[in-house]
């Protein structure tokens, strides 16, 4: 029994697994970095353990001081969230091995589909579509990888296997792009391992952003709860999602679902976890899967009534799925806007500092998740989002128009946000009428 859990993580998801841990009567142990100790989700747990100083390697990443956290609160299981080690597979398998209960997918599956390239390997043999080339580069071949980079074609995009969230991306369309990005990687120490922990593949301009959720309990039952659009992203990082896609072959969709539940059968999976693909000329790409919570699993809550994390949860205590693929159906639309503490006139640079003054939207259809308040100070160590506004309508046109109107009223003062940014894009008409817009040309 799921009796107490460690929410191993910070900011708004650890607060949203906190929730849904009290509908359930689950006993909740907040552990924070000692720069997090006026979190919101640490005065509201029941417990609370301080795991290190301020950097990530020192707390949230640090799995022996998280394990004995689980220890001495006698936790029965380790939520990881999103982010940090949420798709750590040595850490799964440390929990495991630690007598607690991962929530989240077996080790085995986060090492299989974790890898970019063994996840792409793994789709290509159901028979799903990926992007041209994904081949591993090295940083010491030049030779090789420029034959590999000329065997593909350019315009590029060179990626890290076990990255995520936008990071360690860029974009070549020579050569001497290849040579300059190589030499950047090397110097800034941003890979860990030398070989086979970068690899290249065609590159997409401007395509749409598609992911499906899913969700599969441990007796071989999958559901996919439809899926999102998140192809509104600045600097590789998403932005504005949506739920359900339009404008986008319905049959195609359909499909690629039942693709999805397929894969999920056969590799076993466990938990909830998301498929991305990228659209264009009419076919959908496979790029990756995320075994974990994704920020935007709001909208899909919003759009079929069904609590994911709750599921989640239920699951990793040996429940059954509780709902039928039949019991899912569409209510309406739902946008949400993530919102960051960052200057976009400043290409998007990080904004820390107190909180002087904040409001939170409110009215029908509109939710706000977030840890933030009035007085509170923004640290400078972690990812930039401080909340997420979520806007849901009987249809696109009315969740815009929520969602304009929750923009308005939404106030944060004493830092930068992105909040009249993120404006500028819902209120643009080519947004509104086609789902998609280029950032680059704003």
């Amino acid at each position: 029994m799921l009796h107490k859990v460690i929410i191993a993580n910070r900011g708004e998801i650890a607060l949203r697994i906190l929730r849904a841990c009290k509908e359930l009567n689950i006993k909740t142990v907040a552990v924070y970095s000692t720069v997090d100790k006026n979190l919101k989700h640490v005065f509201l747990a029941d417990e609370t353990v301080c795991i290190g100083n301020p950097e990530p390697k020192n707390s949230y990443l640090n799995i022996p001081a998280i394990i004995s956290a689980a220890e001495v609160t006698r936790s029965t299981a380790i939520h990881p969230g999103y982010g940090f080690l949420s798709e750590n597979a040595s850490f799964a398998e440390q929990v495991k091995k630690s007598g607690f209960i991962f929530i989240g997918p077996q080790a085995s599956t986060i090492k299989l589909m974790g890898n970019k390239i063994n996840a792409i390997n793994t789709m290509k043999k159901m028979g799903i579509q990926c992007i041209l080339g994904s081949s591993y580069l090295s940083l010491n071949n030049t030779k090789k990888n420029i034959s590999i980079a000329n065997t593909i074609g350019y315009p590029l995009i060179i990626k890290s296997v076990h990255g995520g969230g936008g990071q360690n991306m860029y974009i070549i369309y020579n050569d001497k792009d290849l040579i300059s990005s190589l030499e950047f990687i090397k110097t800034e120490n941003k890979i860990i391992n030398n070989h086979c922990s970068i690899y290249i593949e065609k590159y997409l301009d401007n395509p749409r952003h598609i992911e499906i959720q899913i969700i599969a309990d441990n007796y071989g039952n999958v559901i996919t709860l439809y899926e999102r659009d998140c192809s509104i992203q600045r600097r590789h990082q998403k932005i504005i999602e949506e739920a359900p896609v339009f404008n986008i072959n319905s049959n195609l969709l359909k499909n690629i679902k039942n693709k999805c539940i397929e894969i999920c059968i056969a590799i076993n999976y466990r938990g909830v976890g998301t498929f991305e693909f990228l659209y264009k000329d009419d076919t959908l790409y496979f790029i990756e899967m995320n075994t974990r919570i994704q920020v935007e699993h709001t909208v899909t809550e919003m759009i079929t009534g069904v609590d994911i994390v709750k599921e989640q949860l239920l699951i990793a205590f040996g429940e059954p799925l509780s709902i039928k693929q039949s019991d899912i159906n569409i209510l309406g639309h739902a946008i949400e806007c993530r919102i960051n503490a960052e200057d976009p006139s400043n290409q998007f640079i990080p904004s820390a500092g107190k909180i002087n003054y904040f409001h939170p939207p409110g009215g029908l259809g509109v939710r706000w998740e977030s840890h933030i308040y009035t007085g509170y100070k923004v640290p400078i160590y972690y990812d930039s989002m401080i909340g997420k506004l979520i806007c849901f309508g009987e249809n696109r046109n009315i969740a815009i128009l929520r969602m304009k109107n929750a923009l308005n009223e939404l106030i944060i003062d004493g830092i930068n946000t992105n909040i009249k940014f993120i404006y500028s894009i819902i209120d643009n008409n080519y947004f509104q009428q086609q789902g998609i817009f280029n950032i680059k040309y704003l």
